[in-house]
Parts: structure tokens; sequence; C-alpha cells
């Protein structure tokens, strides 16, 4: 009877399709920095039922390299997919992510390990932290990147890269958990999904694939809304996980930012119908009772968990709303002015697109500087 293989300490996932230049210089790659760091390590590539030759290169290559497997997909093709394949294949108690492109440096694939190993449940390689960084891009993909982390931070505000595609993860965060993969953006999914509490990130600078032609489109930035509305909405119905604290908290700030509109009508209307003040001073006043009600609702009630706050006394916070507040208000304004004297949109739907992106930006600058709590 044959001794049972010992499970490796490390799963190395590599999705693949037509990466024919590429995959065999990351295959062994990969396999020096497990010798070289005595890692215990398995390498799966995840193949699309790729045309070109990088299935015959990496079935040569298990002939060389103990610890690399193969899996071939024909049907659902897709990145997402494919990782998720791979989770159900890996044996390693921790899972690593990583491009066939070398656009991943696959020297910091001992960090992740290690960070790992000191108790993170999620490392992510993050282009967006500090000494992290993105090599030559156009212009066209640096938006779509941006537009995507921006909607992903909207759920996981203090991860800076939520769509990185370069990760590592427990085996447990992923065990039972109800992805939905699709399109390019894995991670998003597992934070929304899976099973974790403490993820940290690791710095590194994403460069341009040094074979082939990139796969991103303008369309999967659509494919991607749909993805962060379809976690909301897992959030929303089993109330936990980080994505459901954080809608909580957004809910709340519009309820109180609701409030503040009530407030601010009463006062208007009692000054200026009962005690006869003029009504622009009725305004001024309104508005600047109504964010006050604003701020003590969401100090007491929507940020009541922020604890150690980077601005400790209770006037510095307060001054901070203020002017958020009235940064949203321009914004609102100005808005208003471009949709519908520049862009000739129906006055209601200006309004409402204006005030939707001022609470935006009021949620994101309070939640990340007001009430911000420290590292």
């Amino acid at each position: 009877m044959c001794p049972e293989t010992p499970s490796p300490d490390l799963t190395v996932i590599i999705p693949t399709y037509r990466e024919e230049e590429n995959i065999g210089p990351m295959i062994r790659e990969l396999d020096r920095v497990f010798r070289e760091h005595g890692i215990q390590g398995e390498i799966v590539v995840v193949d699309d039922n790729s045309p070109d030759r990088t299935i015959p290169i990496v079935q040569q290559l298990m002939g060389e390299i103990a610890g690399l497997h193969l899996v071939v997909r024909d049907e659902d093709p897709g990145l997402s997919q494919s990782v998720v394949e791979g989770f159900r294949t890996a044996r390693g108690a921790v899972i690593q992510v990583i491009d066939a492109d070398f656009s991943h440096p696959p020297s910091l694939v001992p960090e992740f390990l290690e960070r790992i190993r000191e108790g993170a449940d999620v490392v992510i390689g993050s282009r967006y932290t500090a000494g992290g960084g993105i090599g030559e891009w156009p212009l066209s993909r640096r938006i779509i990147s941006l537009g995507a982390t921006a909607l992903g931070r909207i759920l996981f505000p203090e991860i800076t890269d939520p769509v990185s595609g370069f990760f590592a993860i427990r085996r447990e965060v992923v065990e039972g958990a109800a992805l939905q993969p699709r399109g390019y953006k894995i991670l998003i999914e597992v934070l929304g999904k899976g099973r974790w509490s403490r993820a940290v990130e690791v710095p590194y600078t994403f460069t341009n694939r040094k074979e082939g032609a990139s796969k991103l489109r303008p369309a999967t930035i659509l494919e991607y809304a749909a993805q962060v509305a379809d976690i909301s909405v897992h959030a929303l119905s089993r109330r936990e996980g980080a994505a459901w604290r954080e809608l909580r908290k957004i809910l709340r700030f519009a309820l109180v930012g609701l409030s503040g509109i009530l407030v601010n009508m009463g006062i208007l209307i009692g000054l200026t119908e009962l005690a006869g003040v003029p009504d622009l001073l009725s305004l001024v006043c309104a508005i600047e009772i109504s964010i006050l009600n604003n701020f003590i609702w969401n100090e007491r009630w929507t940020f009541q968990d922020a604890g150690d706050h980077r601005m400790a006394r209770p006037w510095q916070r307060l001054v901070s709303f203020q002017v958020v507040s009235v940064g949203g208000a321009a914004i609102n304004w100005c808005l208003y002015l471009l949709l519908t004297r520049m862009g000739g949109i129906f006055y209601p739907l200006a309004n409402f697109i204006a005030i939707l992106i001022a609470f935006v930006w009021n949620y994101l600058v309070n939640r990340n500087v007001t009430w911000r709590q420290r590292s």
C-alpha cells in the first residue's frame, strides 16, 4: 500500500487561457521560489481549454516538476470560474492566486504565506496602498481599474485594492461559501461571501504582461457592477460579514440624512412662518441645525462602533463633518448646473443624480476621515 502524499503547505492557482508564452517560465519560477524558501507547495494550472500550446507545455512540465497539476475546463469559461475550480482542487491549507503573465511577482508568494501564518485570513497584493503602484497602463485601463476599485471600496473601505487578482487565503475562507464566480474580479466575491475576520495588504507594483495580450475589456465594469449588487443582496439577506457591517452603516447614514431634511424643512417653515424671520436667515439656521442633527445621530448611531477615532475630540469631528457637508452641498449644486445647463438633462433627474453623488461623497469622506478608526 502506497503511503498517502502529505498535504502541501501552499497551493498556487494559475488561471490560464492562451498563455503559451508565459506559463512555462511562471511554473519554473514558482518551483524555484518553493525550493529556495523551503515551501512544501503545489501548483494547480486551471486552463479554459486553450487552443494554443498552453496545455501541452503544462503536461510536459508535469513530468519534471513534482506537485504540478492541470485542470482543463470545457464549459463556462472565465477567469473567476477557473479560480473557483482551483479552490475545489487545491489541497493546501493556504491558497494563493496569481496570474500567469508575471504582472504579479512570484517572489512575494513567501511573504503572503508568512502573513497568513501570522494570523491573517486574507492577504491582498495591493497596487494602491503605500509602496504599491502600476506600470505603464493606457488611460482607458486606468479608468476602468480606478472605477472598479472605488465601487468595491464602498463595501470594503479599509481595503485599498478589493479587485486585486493577486491574493492568498486560508482554505476555510471559501469552504462552503456560496460563491458565484463571474468575470475577472474573484477577490471581491471572496471578500463578500467568504468567512474571514482579518485582511492585510502587501504592496506590489503591477507590471505589464511579459507576453501576449490583455483580456480585460471595458464591458467588464458592467459585469462587475452586477457582481457588487449581488454581493450587497447576499449581505443584506444573511446579515453577516464585512459587507453587511458596511451596508448597515450606509443605510443608517441615509436614514440620518432623511431626518436632516425633515429638520431642515421644519426649522425653515417654523422660523419663517411662525417667528417672522426672513426666509434667507431662516434657511441658514435650518441648514446649520440640520447639520448638527445629522452629526449627533451619526456620532451616536451610525458610527458608534468607530471607537478610537483618528480625530479624538468631538469638536474636531464636528468641524470635519461640517466641512464635508458644505463640500457635499457644493458638489450637488455644481453637478446640477453641469447636468442641466451643459448636459441638457431634465432637472429632476439631474437633481437626483447630483444628490446621489453628493451622498456618496459625504459618506465616504466621513467614513474614512471623520470617523475613521486608527490602524
